[in-house]
């Protein structure tokens, strides 16, 4: 999952919502240079990402898409799949998106002494752009994707993306919709595990 899921995932601790955003940009052991909700955070992030990539239902959003974006194209259904939240948020969420996302910058912002410098420097784009509000219209999506494209190594096509969520769209959300719930329970469970 992307930025908004995880975001949503972390329930209503600050330290665990902080922990989940940061966790892409902290390897390995650094993980225990944390203090204790954060790195449950980092931890959590971990185990979401493992459920969501072994999972059928994501394994068969990647195989629809046509464009070679090599180990890219599970990031490309994480944000689609951030897309179908974000679209319909109200099923999932009742504080309003907008006020959601606020929230998660301020939180974020809270701990910057912690945070990573990848962070940071995602954040000098991210906030202003307001990708995660911008994640609900395809317009965000292309736009993320575009900055995402132009910030690899290599030529990743991510720019392309939106073409194939555009394909497929209607079978990209029906399995974001059967997986969605199977991943909050999952959350849920696991966030009653990590100590």
């Amino acid at each position: 999952m992307n930025y908004l899921a995880h975001a949503y995932l972390s329930g209503d601790d600050d330290d665990i919502l902080v922990g989940n955003f940061i966790a892409d940009a902290v390897k390995g052991k650094a993980v225990d240079t944390f203090s204790g909700g954060i790195r449950r955070g980092i931890v959590l992030h971990r185990f979401i990402d493992e459920f969501t990539d072994h999972h059928p239902l994501h394994r068969a959003s990647r195989t629809k898409l046509t464009g070679n974006y090599g180990h890219y194209a599970g990031v490309l259904v994480d944000i689609f799949y951030d897309h179908f939240l974000a679209k319909n948020w109200q099923v999932y969420a009742t504080v309003p998106l907008p006020e959601f996302t606020a929230r998660v910058y301020a939180v974020v912002h809270a701990q910057d002494e912690i945070l990573p410098e990848r962070i940071k420097y995602m954040l000098t784009y991210m906030v202003p752009q307001n990708w995660l509000l911008n994640y609900a219209h395809l317009k965000g999506i292309k736009k993320v994707l575009r900055g995402m494209a132009n910030r690899t190594k290599f030529d990743s096509q991510m720019e392309h993306g939106v073409e194939d969520l555009q394909r497929h769209y209607t079978d990209f959300e029906a399995e974001f919709t059967d997986f969605f719930p199977e991943l909050i329970d999952f959350a849920r469970h696991k966030m009653t595990t990590l100590s």
